[in-house]
């Protein structure tokens, strides 16, 4: 299997797309502006304990108050909350956790009320991102993650991930874990810690405790709620989580962002860092690796998949409803009725494996499958679905078909399910059904750059077009657009983008930002 993970980046937000033997799986839109991402701490203060479910809103900034559970207090609050409360005072402004003594760990039968108290100041991080409406779920249990370690503040113990099998691979990494640990900091071993010498551990343990100091000192500083640190940027994150051997090629389109990802990947996988490439060709960086198609096919109510049949994906507050349809063409793919069930049963359990991913589809997800008589159909259906799901970095638990053939999945969420709207309006009439003539498309487009060159002297810019209406304007030895060129300017360029609209326009300057012909004029 060959990964490739394609970036596209504009100054509103940031979209990763990743690609297995090129067929699109995960896709993340993350704005710039974007706060309250899963990693990110805060300093925030207690707004109202709830004694009947034994939680506390936290206020940290966001719109709506998170929520802290006592379960997420974590076995060492109390060391924390203590040294945060020393940390705070006037004298204590240097106070260093290495010297601070560890308290006995909280009851894990306890009471909110015993612990937390209205206004008072608590470090929280964020362990899943507001949705809907509801504010952002929040741990007091810190950690710092890196690429093979994971630290732990104001704790004393050592975890070794449970995909490492080798007894004597765990004791190794235990073992060299506990001698180079500083003190009051548990550390989480990962799985790609495996085999890693302590050279490389050791730097990386240094680095993320310095993650930890540096913010700290800054506490006394700020007044709740403020942030206390914030996580990479997705895309890091993604790269820090999951990158393998697997992954080929990383392409990304903006300068800046790829010389930030660069120096990060020097940072986590030096070997891996000329897999970075930067993208600077003229068509749309989605457009060139078939990913916009995939998205517009893939992120519908309904998607179809091999031999005419198809699901429908239906979204609720409490739930997500798959149904499977087996389409006109069923007779193709079996010559049995029971036959072509669970044949279409199986491929359909493979393309919702995918769909998960790639809507991060989080919660409780019910799947309606065809009917199947025989236990061992289903048997084999449920076994495959576990299968296609075993590349699913997201906690999930899978139950065999009922007696009524449905399959419930759990699925964890910690971020707002992917939602993209594929339909298009009507770019000309905007929904009113009324249109200028599509013939004279190619005369406004024409006006337009009048005024850009003559009346404004812009020289240097880009139009993207749909393709249609690009191949429409390129035919022919004496086209439209050389005549435009020769006309108007030699500079401009004029792109085909899929994302638009059959008579939708966009034009970009030459820093890549996009503009409306009247928005130029009212800027003179």
């Amino acid at each position: 299997m060959i990964s490739e993970i394609i970036v596209d980046v504009t100054p509103k937000d940031v979209t990763i797309a990743v690609l297995e033997d090129s067929v699109l799986v995960e896709f993340q839109k993350e704005a710039n502006s974007v706060q309250f991402a899963v990693g990110n701490i805060y300093v925030g203060k207690v707004k109202k304990l709830l004694s009947g479910l034994n939680a506390a809103f936290i206020d940290v900034g966001c719109k709506k108050e998170g929520f802290l559970h006592y379960q997420d207090l974590g076995p060492n609050f109390t060391t924390q909350q203590n040294y945060l409360k020393k940390l705070l005072s006037e004298n204590k402004k240097n106070f260093s956790p290495l010297k601070t003594s560890m308290m006995p760990e909280l009851k894990k039968d306890g009471k909110i009320e015993d612990v937390l108290a209205v206004g008072e100041t608590i470090l929280v991080q964020v362990a899943k991102e507001p949705i809907s409406t509801k504010g952002p779920r929040l741990t007091a249990e810190l950690s710092f993650a890196g690429r093979n370690l994971v630290l732990v503040p104001f704790s004393d113990k050592i975890s070794v991930s449970s995909k490492i099998k080798s007894n004597e691979e765990r004791a190794r990494l235990r073992q060299l874990i506990q001698s180079i640990r500083p003190k009051n900091f548990g550390v989480i071993v990962r799985t790609s810690a495996e085999s890693k010498r302590v050279a490389e551990l050791n730097h990386e343990l240094q680095t993320l405790q310095k993650r930890f100091d540096d913010n700290i000192v800054r506490t006394p500083k700020v007044k709740a709620p403020a942030v206390f640190f914030e996580e990479h940027s997705r895309l890091e994150a993604f790269l820090r989580d999951v990158l393998n051997d697997t992954f080929e090629h990383i392409y990304i389109n903006d300068k800046e962002f790829y010389n930030k990802v660069l120096d990060y990947m020097s940072l986590i996988a030096p070997a891996q860092k000329n897999i970075v490439k930067l993208y600077s060709g003229d068509t749309p960086i989605f457009d060139n690796y078939a990913v916009t198609r995939q998205i517009k096919s893939s992120l519908a109510r309904t998607v179809t998949f091999k031999s005419g049949a198809y699901l429908i994906i239906e979204h609720t507050e409490a739930m997500h409803v798959i149904d499977v349809n087996s389409g006109n063409r069923s007779s193709k793919i079996g010559n049995e009725p029971e036959e072509a069930s669970f044949n279409v049963n199986t491929m359909a359990a493979e393309e919702i494996a995918r769909q998960l991913r790639l809507r991060d589809m989080g919660g409780i997800i019910v799947i309606d499958f065809i009917d199947m008589a025989e236990s061992t159909n289903r048997t084999q259906l449920y076994e495959h679905l576990r299968t296609a799901m075993s590349r699913d970095r997201a906690r999930h638990n899978i139950l065999p078909l009922s007696k009524f053939g449905l399959m419930q999945i759990t699925r964890q969420r910690v971020r707002p399910i992917v939602n993209i709207d594929t339909s298009e309006m009507c770019p000309t009439c905007l929904g009113t059904g009324r249109a200028k003539p599509s013939i004279l498309f190619t005369d406004t487009l024409q006006e337009k750059l009048t005024v850009l060159t003559k009346t404004l002297n812009m020289k240097r810019f880009r139009l993207h077009i749909h393709p249609y209406v690009y191949a429409f304007i390129t035919q022919g030895l004496m086209s439209t657009l050389l005549r435009w060129k020769m006309k108007y300017s030699r500079s401009m360029k004029v792109v085909a983008d899929q994302s638009l609209g059959f008579l939708e326009y966009k034009f970009y300057d030459a820093e890549n930002n996009e503009f409306t012909v009247s928005d130029k004029i009212e800027l003179q």
